[in-house]
């Protein structure tokens, strides 16, 4: 592919994604969102929180902005059919907002999420370190590092908006030499495009690409790569402590303190490049074992 039509597929992609966030609105508080027309078999789950999100956002005073959402995935989510999201103004205080959102699917519930804005206002000020990792010009990604070892690159990781560049092992190595299981999975990862300035648009990109790998560092503890595994995000939630721009390099540290009962938990702390955190992180999914069979043995030719 040469450089130019390479430049046109990323900016199609992000259009793309771009216009999957900017939902209608059908009525007062009810806004219907859509899915990419070539995708998995059920909606991503960073993708109806980061629509969910947005329908909570336009109903909220531009001068307050969210710092925290709390979400459950209830459903699957049917990527052939519209989704529709009910805003509940729950209240409107003098210095919060809060705001709960359910996400429609055939007259069913799929998704739930309750958002908090804050009128920004001075106060204590701390953060820990963080990690010290390499900055990510020194790092392929993950679509660089599965073509070098298969020399193809699966559907599910074709080229996407939101780059990620894993420090650590990726799940087929850890598969493959027990010596690369960690419990902590740092990526950085930025929106492959320029933004607009509204913060709103930078936390919701924040919020979808917030599901694409946090998981993923349960099975790198075990050793496990996607094959053979049914996962699926179970609820989430996020804090947002500082401004920051999606469309900069971000560093997503990951790690997982457990796991069990077909359960597993992951946490993570976003930090922009200058070390300031801006975003915490915390999932918990379904993981069922349902096949022996590696990843990295059903990629090979």
């Amino acid at each position: 592919m040469s450089e130019s039509s390479d430049k046109l597929e990323r900016e199609q992609s992000l259009s793309e994604l771009m216009a999957i966030l900017d939902l209608e609105q059908i009525e007062v508080n009810i806004f219907r969102g859509s899915s990419p027309k070539e995708g998995p078999q059920r909606v991503f789950g960073g993708q109806v929180a980061g629509q969910a999100l947005v329908a909570a956002g336009r109903t909220v005073p531009a001068e307050r902005h969210v710092h925290s959402l709390h979400a459950y995935f209830i459903r699957p989510g049917d990527p052939s059919v519209p989704i529709v999201y009910e805003v509940d103004r729950v209240r409107d205080g003098r210095s919060f907002t809060t705001r709960r959102v359910v996400a429609i699917q055939h007259g069913k519930p799929i998704f739930t999420l309750s958002a908090s804005f804050h009128k920004e206002e001075p106060g204590l000020d701390h953060r820990i370190p963080m990690p010290d990792v390499p900055p990510p010009e020194e790092l392929p990604s993950t679509r660089e590092r599965i073509r070098a070892e298969f020399g193809k690159v699966p559907g599910f990781v074709r080229w996407h908006p939101i780059e990620l560049r894993p420090v650590g092992p990726l799940s087929y190595e850890a598969e493959r030499d027990p010596s690369l299981r960690t419990a902590t999975n740092p990526v950085w990862l930025k929106v492959d495009g320029k933004l607009p300035e509204d913060r709103l648009s930078h936390v919701c990109l924040m919020t979808y690409a917030s599901d694409m790998t946090l998981l993923d560092t349960v099975l790198l503890r075990h050793g496990r790569s996607f094959a053979g595994i049914s996962m699926a995000s179970l609820d989430h939630a996020m804090w947002f402590h500082r401004p920051f721009r999606a469309d900069e390099w971000l560093l997503y540290a990951q790690e997982t303190p457990t796991a069990g009962g077909a359960r597993g938990l992951a946490r993570g702390l976003v930090y922009t490049r200058d070390g300031d955190l801006v975003c915490s992180v915390v999932q918990e999914g379904l993981i069922r074992v349902i096949d022996a069979e590696g990843w990295s043995e059903a990629l090979r030719p």
